[in-house]
């Protein structure tokens, strides 16, 4: 759709810093254009204290003034023949754009429980009996019940936490359904008891 007179967004040309906005960007473009360096200069310090009135809260910091003349530069494309206060070199590394992170994906048999949980079990299997183990299993079994209450919007089954907390510790811990019921997630039939 191209009507006479409108001019959308999506149609102009992509801003470099759109925090500063169209118009900044325009007296960036024009303080390019002008012919003499000092008309350049007294431009561009009128567009910094512009700048720097658009974000007054930032004025606390040590380098503020720094990271202004550097978005200038950066706005310019470094083509702004001036004299800057500050060494706008290090602009650069505030234009690139940072490789994206890797998301780290393994293969876990059940997402509900996550990646997490999965290392608590390995850890559990090799463990030696005693206290320190069947306390990291009671916490281990609150947390499956915390994560399943949250995936299954509010339900729980005690039983189904015993049988998983077995199955994917190959039956090295064994924990009674009785046990978890006192402890800081309750059930669905506790919830509604204490309801009533």
């Amino acid at each position: 759709m191209n009507i006479e007179g409108l001019d959308y967004n999506t149609q102009r040309e992509k801003l470099v810093l759109p925090e500063y906005g169209r118009e900044v960007q325009k007296m960036v473009d024009y303080a390019i254009s002008l012919p003499t360096k000092e008309e350049r200069q007294l431009c561009a310090e009128v567009i910094i204290d512009i700048m720097a009135k658009m974000a007054p809260q930032n004025r606390e910091s040590s380098n503020y003034k720094q990271k202004l003349w550097d978005h200038l530069a950066i706005m310019s494309g470094f083509k702004l023949d001036i004299d800057y206060p500050f060494d706008v070199s290090n602009a650069m590394k505030i234009a690139t754009k940072p490789e994206p992170l890797g998301y780290p994906m393994k293969k876990i048999p059940v997402r509900h429980y996550g990646n997490m949980l999965f290392e608590m079990f390995e850890k559990l299997k090799s463990m030696p009996e005693g206290e320190e183990r069947d306390e990291l299993a009671r916490i281990t079994a609150n947390q499956m019940k915390h994560n399943l209450t949250q995936w299954s919007h509010g339900a729980n089954d005690d039983d189904k936490v015993v049988a998983d907390l077995a199955q994917f510790t190959d039956g090295v811990i064994q924990i009674d359904a009785s046990n978890l019921r006192n402890d800081r997630f309750p059930s669905k039939d506790q919830r509604s008891r204490k309801k009533k």
